[in-house]
């Protein structure tokens, strides 16, 4: 287990060192094609050239690699990775530090994550085992339906849908009542309130999670399935041991190996995605700060927050990983 843990540790290095310079690269040749962001910032008004070249210089824009197409500054990559390195990831363009402005946002972000994935995992888990283990029957028929109605809706449409008939004419009238409970309004609130931190992100933590959800339950349920037929199972009813402990403890172990790797990879596409989701709900998170940062051209927030973002997503896969050893004392590194 260590030995493995090791070997993972290691090889992150490189991966974060290659992606880190893939984002820079990226960002560089939108540099060298589209143009400097400083001069599209300001448009036709441009101010005197010295004001420009002053806040060229304070956001590493005056690099003459930048002017050269295809360059891949590689020096203006080690200088990032070092800024980088002591939790600086730049300021925007009125002088805020990104990291401040991420961190204020990161903990709504990172709450409707924690409910998107906290629906996820019970009820999109739950859903497949039931699926799995009544394969054929109503149970089954009725979570395949389910899903694949979850999956064909986009985020933009489920969430304007769940806005309207959920929080709009179901939220509403409870929120204005006098017998139903406060929390139970706040549940199906159709925007972020600050004195509900958790309970007014309920209905947007479903709408982000609805589609990882479906793909959960009948990933669950396909892997169930498939182990259900396999030998260690036969052997264990066998020897007499209960439906129960045959589920329980072994099959559903080896059923959640795939699971556990979409749910890695789900959490960076949750904190990415969560963009769509908080402007149709009104959310002042991360995905709310980089639409903003788009809208006014602020290349150093965008730079930044996708940084943050692409470190944490990797990191996730990394703790995933590691949980495969956790899961399946099989899997090992040579």
């Amino acid at each position: 287990m260590g030995r493995y843990v090791a070997r993972r540790l290691i090889q992150f290095i490189p991966v974060i060192l290659g992606t880190l310079f893939l984002l820079h690269m990226l960002s560089t040749l939108t540099i060298q094609i589209v143009g400097d962001p400083v001069r599209a910032l300001f448009g036709p008004n441009a101010p005197p050239q010295a004001v420009i070249e002053e806040l060229q210089a304070r956001y590493n824009l005056n690099d003459p690699c930048l002017d050269q197409t295809g360059n891949p500054c590689v020096g203006l990559f080690v200088d990032r990775i070092r800024q980088y390195a002591t939790g600086d990831f730049g300021v925007n363009f009125r002088g805020r530090s990104v990291m401040e402005m991420f961190l204020e946002r990161f903990p709504v972000t990172a709450r409707l994550t924690v409910i998107a994935l906290a629906f996820e995992i019970v009820i999109g888990i739950s859903a497949g085992v039931m699926a799995g283990l009544k394969k054929d029957k109503l149970v089954d028929n009725l979570v395949r339906v389910t899903t694949v109605v979850l999956i064909a809706f986009p985020v933009f449409v489920f969430g304007s849908l769940a806005l309207l008939l959920v929080g709009l004419k179901v939220g509403l009238p409870l929120r204005n009542s006098d017998w139903a409970p406060e929390w139970l309004g706040q549940m199906l609130n159709v925007g972020y309130d600050p004195d509900y931190p958790w309970l007014s992100l309920v209905l947007p933590g479903f709408v982000l999670g609805a589609f990882s959800l479906a793909a959960i339950a009948r990933l669950t349920r396909t892997s169930l399935t498939e182990n259900l037929r396999s030998d260690y199972v036969r052997t264990a009813r066998a020897k007499g041991l209960t439906t129960t402990r045959i589920v329980g403890v072994h099959t559903l172990r080896n059923s959640l190996i795939p699971v556990i790797t979409y749910i890695g990879i789900d959490i960076g596409f949750l904190l990415g995605g969560s963009l769509v989701t908080e402007g149709i709900f009104n959310i002042p998170g991360v995905g709310q700060l980089v639409f903003l940062a788009i809208q006014a051209n602020d290349a150093p927030v965008i730079i930044g927050v996708v940084t943050i973002l692409t470190v944490v997503f990797l990191i996730s896969n990394l703790v995933v990983d590691i949980l495969y050893a956790a899961l399946d004392p099989r899997i090992r590194y040579d």
